[in-house]
């Protein structure tokens, strides 16, 4: 458990980084980062702090979720491909934004989230697929084969 809340600190932190980076670089080229939250909300802009935070919020998140999983048969899959199921849902939001959101924003919060995907999800599932019960095999050596 320990092993996972730090990896998702760590991958979650450059992750943030990553997309306050894209967040910047956009602002600076003009893109408007105005987003609506639901359906019915109406559009408002983008704080700069929300692209550093959510992907860390996200991955200690998944982290709790995935020490569900953990001492399982199969784990490694599992968690890889749940976190990426996941990772393609929240993608919609971007994609099913209003018509007065610009492609540009939601092009680059699709970039937001496939940077926190890339990170955080092989992380996790790699550490989760380390307490399999297969993966760790007791090797006795024998004198023959010592030799």
């Amino acid at each position: 458990m320990r092993f996972l809340l730090y990896a998702a600190i760590v991958t979650g932190v450059w992750s943030g980084l990553l997309s306050l980076v894209i967040f910047a670089i956009g602002r600076l080229c003009g893109v408007p980062f105005a987003a609506a939250q639901s359906q019915d909300d109406s559009v408002g802009q983008i704080r700069w702090y929300v692209p550093l935070l959510l992907p860390v919020l996200a991955a200690v998140v998944g982290a709790l979720l995935s020490a569900l999983i953990l001492g399982r048969s199969h784990a490694k899959r599992i968690i890889f491909w749940t976190g990426s199921l996941i990772a393609l849902v929240s993608m919609a939001g971007p994609i099913m934004q209003p018509d007065e959101v610009l492609w540009s924003t939601r092009i680059l919060l699709l970039c937001m989230h496939l940077i926190t995907w890339f990170l955080v999800v092989p992380q996790l599932a790699r550490i989760v697929g380390d307490s399999e019960p297969q993966a760790s095999e007791i090797r006795v050596l024998s004198m023959e084969s010592a030799k």
